[in-house]
Formats: C-alpha cells, sequence, structure tokens
C-alpha cells in the first residue's frame, strides 16, 4: 500500500478521508495547522504543518507516493500554499496530486472560488501528475449556512438560488479511489442526488431542527447571485451523489453516526 499525504486532514472532509485511506491499508500522514487530538489509529503519523509558511512541510513530504490537497481557506491564501505544496512535492518528486476543487469555480466570480481556479491552474502547470476533482456544496456547508441564518428571528432566503447539496463520505470515498490510481487530470464532477431551491433547504432545516423562523425571500444583486441564479454551482447531468440533504437531515435528528 501507499504513503499517502492528506492537507486539511483535521477538516470536514479530510478527517473522513484519512479514516477512508487508512481503512484501505494505507500508510497515511496527516497534515493541518491544529495540533491532531484524539486520533490515534495505527499507519497514522501527524504533522503540524501550516502552509502558509510551509515550516515542516519537507520533513512530512519525505518519501510520500500521493497527495490529496483538501487544506483550503476562503480568508485567503490558497494559491501561495499551493505553491508551497507543489514546489516541495516536485522537490521530494511525488508522482501524484490529488486536488480538492469546486463545481462553478470557472462560472461563479466569488473571490474564494477565483482562488480555488487559480490553484487549478497552478496544478495543471506544475509539471507532476496530477488529478482534479470538483463537487457541489458538501451537506455540513448548507446546513451551517443556514444556521447561521437562524440566529435571527427573521430570515433572508435569498430567490433564484438553487444548491445540489453532496456527501461528503461520497467526496472523500471518489478521493481514495483518485489517490489509489494514476494521474486521471480533470475528472468527472461529482454533484448531489437532488438540485434544490434555497427555500425547500431553509424549509427542511428549520424542520429538522425543530426551529420557527420569519422567512422572508430576499432578491440578492451583483454579478455572484446573477451566476448563483443561472446554476453556476450546479452539475445536474454528474447528480451521482446518493445520500440526500433530507437524510443527512434525519440522521443528525436522530443522533446517528455517520456512515
Amino acid at each position: 500500500m501507499a504513503t499517502i499525504l492528506v492537507t486539511g486532514g483535521t477538516g470536514t472532509l479530510g478527517r473522513i478521508l484519512v479514516d477512508r485511506l487508512l481503512d484501505d491499508g494505507h500508510d497515511v500522514r496527516s497534515l493541518s495547522r491544529r495540533p491532531h487530538t484524539g486520533r490515534e489509529r495505527r499507519g497514522l503519523r501527524a504533522y503540524a504543518v501550516d502552509l502558509r509558511d510551509g515550516t515542516g512541510l519537507d520533513e512530512a513530504m519525505a518519501g510520500v507516493d500521493a497527495i490529496v490537497h483538501c487544506a483550503s481557506s476562503p480568508a485567503g491564501g490558497d494559491t501561495e500554499a499551493a505553491g508551497r505544496l507543489i514546489d516541495a512535492a516536485k522537490a521530494a518528486a511525488v508522482p501524484h496530486l490529488v486536488y480538492i476543487s469546486i463545481v462553478g469555480v470557472d462560472r461563479v466570480p466569488m473571490r474564494y472560488y477565483r482562488a480555488k481556479l487559480a490553484v487549478e491552474r497552478l496544478i495543471e502547470e506544475s509539471g507532476l501528475g496530477w488529478s482534479v476533482l470538483r463537487t457541489t456544496q458538501f451537506h455540513e456547508l448548507v446546513l451551517g449556512v443556514i444556521k447561521a441564518g437562524a440566529r435571527s428571528p427573521v430570515l433572508p432566503v435569498p430567490v433564484g438560488v438553487r444548491v445540489q447539496p453532496v456527501e461528503v463520505a461520497e467526496v472523500a470515498a471518489r478521493l481514495a479511489e483518485l489517490v489509489g490510481g494514476a494521474p486521471a487530470g480533470r475528472v468527472t464532477d461529482l454533484g448531489g442526488p437532488e438540485v434544490l431551491g434555497t427555500a425547500e433547504l431553509v424549509r427542511a432545516t428549520l424542520e429538522a431542527g425543530g426551529r420557527r423562523r420569519l422567512r422572508v425571500p430576499l432578491w440578492l444583486p451583483g454579478r455572484t447571485f446573477a451566476a448563483l441564479r443561472r446554476g453556476g454551482i450546479l452539475t445536474p447531468e454528474h447528480a451521482d451523489g446518493r445520500r440526500t440533504y433530507a437524510e443527512f437531515l434525519a440522521e443528525r435528528a436522530g443522533g446517528g453516526a455517520r456512515r
């Protein structure tokens, strides 16, 4: 089995991916800015490395067979971090770099999306073997955004915006498949099984949490929301995910463990 480095190994996706790779028999190096606690497993080595300055990266990279780059920050710095990762991977002659990106990075003019697209291009031009997977929004992200809005008794609901939530464990499974194979370039997008309007998502989330809020339809101006209303973050032709947002909510409400 291979030695695989996962950046962002303590994040929403990274934690599940690390466990999946360990279950598959790989030796895994989990890289994160924050110290790892409570994750002792055979075959797992944790590295506290901040890609913003790269300290300790060369040590973590030595002897690695492949990388899955999950670390990302909406606050900025992704392109610089990716540049450091790529330089270290080239110095260590790592043959395969897998990157998780987002459906719509080339269609929606958000700063974060532009940074993700720039990272894709850095990887494509790096000279490394590479694979890039774009997915739609994780269930956890949709839930988090709605819960943040529900802190107020009045909850604005953007008009005309649709989302295609996907199960993070299914994304992790696809990444594990990719990193276990040969570099594949830009692979087929992975979207959730359903395209849902924001009103549907908000209603389902509030009902699952037993909350009542005054919901106010809101038309948001600007190029970003125009792109969202055009379906810029959707990939209905690749609705290959299986677990629905309703199933995700039901499991959380019931206190069930992740599959």
